[in-house]
């Protein structure tokens, strides 16, 4: 499932009855993954491009960084695959790196826009 498609609310409740996360709870539980740069997690930067949760607890998650080359993305996966496996349901987590589109600014929700200020970055 990409960010631009929403399940249905038939489609949620039949991944709830079969012990599965939905999108939305597996998009809550990476607001615990910072980029340790950056002071807002990588939800509200508008980093994750996408999460399918796939039949057996198998979780992808599509995601980018700020910079290509980020010399924390090692650590950024391993935090995002740790907070996805304490969902109930998740059995393995994939996470992928893309690159395009590029991240910008734009793609931050208005609460990262809002966190961004209090620390003192220009959004």
């Amino acid at each position: 499932m990409t960010h631009d498609e929403h399940l249905t609310p038939d489609a949620a409740a039949t991944e709830a009855a079969a012990g599965l996360p939905t999108e939305e709870q597996v998009r809550e539980a990476l607001k615990i993954v910072k980029d340790p740069e950056i002071p807002v997690n990588v939800v509200d930067l508008g980093l994750i491009y996408g999460v399918d949760v796939k039949d057996g607890g198998e979780v992808d998650i599509t995601m980018t960084l700020t910079a290509v080359g980020c010399p924390v993305q090692d650590m950024i996966r391993a935090d995002a695959e740790l907070a996805v496996m304490r969902l109930d349901g998740v059995n393995s987590v994939n996470v992928e790196f893309v690159w395009s589109p590029p991240w910008g600014p734009d793609k931050m929700t208005e609460d990262g826009k809002r966190q961004m200020r209090m620390f003192g970055f220009s959004v």
